[in-house]
């Protein structure tokens, strides 16, 4: 038999244990209330933000962008963190940045609408670039593509600090040739050419088989000015696409123009350039033989070859041919502008 003292001790025992069985109950009831509030009041801030957003986007289509970007503000702060919140530092960058003004650059507060669309456009990149979901990620890829846009020269012109941001495209998607091209285009504005060189040629090497890369290379070396590594990237183009008629005929335009334009040819290197551009229309018009500005392209080397013939013979036929194909090409021209196929 248990005494009274032992008997007395357990029973304090148990009544502490059960009081601290209740204390541990009411915890649990605060602690669930406390967590159903803060849910409770999420949700409600989450519908807060998606009505916020909804409404911006409709003064946002409307180019009210002013009212858009107070609405766009109020949904960041009803939910911040939130998908909407993130979507809404998007366009929120761009309402900033489609309100700012190029024409009153230098004044202060136009000048303020483009840094807070600066803020917000890598806000809206941090949070959305490297999301699983879709939509978020190309938000965020054009967030970053827009905060480029306001590094350039007609904005804030500071290429310095638009390079990291299109490293880090390049790093988001290292197999996509648009994103080398932004970089060339940095580097060539602020006269590092080499550099420009070598960001277009690795475009080419992560996508050789994407024609727009050898476009852009030769668009590069035309303005430098280097005429044999316009035509290499055009020629390599045309391989890629043997079967497309536009890309020869870009070579033709090529050669005449070089031929027309460069004083610095000599009568054969000139002559080498409109036989080399014939070959290459030829080959545009074997493709597609109602290729109007072909024909008209052609006309135009048979007239500098003209020029160049000494046999006024040949120089008549000549002419007579390039006559013949301009009234072709104009014969096609009305036919399509009247609809008739």
């Amino acid at each position: 038999m248990l005494n009274q003292g032992t008997r007395g001790g357990s029973m304090r025992s148990l009544s502490g244990r059960s009081r601290s069985a209740a204390s541990l109950a009411v915890a649990a009831i605060v602690a669930l209330g406390v967590a159903a509030s803060t849910v409770g009041c999420g949700k409600v801030g989450e519908l807060k933000a998606k009505k916020a957003f909804k409404e911006a986007n409709q003064a946002y289509q409307q180019q009210d962008y002013a009212k858009a970007a107070k609405l766009y503000e109020d949904a960041i702060e009803a939910a911040p963190g939130s998908q909407t919140a993130n979507e809404s530092e998007f366009f929120l960058g761009n309402s900033y940045d489609n309100l700012y003004k190029p024409s009153k650059k230098g004044d202060p507060q136009n000048d303020a609408l483009l840094n807070k669309a600066v803020e917000h456009y890598q806000k809206a990149s941090e949070a959305l670039a490297q999301s699983p979901d879709a939509n978020d990620k190309l938000y965020g890829k054009r967030a970053l593509e827009f905060l480029v846009l306001c590094y350039g020269p007609d904005k804030l012109n500071d290429p310095a600090k638009a390079e990291p941001v299109v490293q880090k495209m390049i790093q988001l998607e290292p197999s996509e040739p648009t994103n080398y091209f932004a970089l060339a285009k940095i580097y060539e504005d602020a006269g590092a050419y080499p550099e420009a060189e070598q960001t277009l040629l690795k475009a080419r090497d992560v996508k050789p088989s994407d024609p727009a890369v050898y476009m852009t290379l030769a668009g590069y070396y035309n303005r430098q000015n280097e005429f044999d590594k316009t035509i290499d990237a055009l020629e390599q183009r045309a391989a890629k696409e043997p079967n497309n008629p536009e890309a020869y005929f870009t070579i033709a335009t090529y050669y005449w123009d070089n031929a027309q334009r460069n004083f610095r040819l000599n009568e054969a290197q000139k002559k080498d350039n409109v036989d080399k551009g014939l070959k290459a229309v030829d080959r545009a018009i074997e493709l597609k033989p109602d290729y109007m500005e072909a024909l008209v392209y052609k006309g135009l080397l048979l007239r500098l070859e003209a020029n160049m013939e000494k046999d006024p013979k040949k120089q008549q036929d000549l002419i007579k041919q390039a006559v013949a194909l301009h009234d072709k090409a104009e014969e096609l021209r009305k036919k399509k502008a009247s609809g008739v196929s």
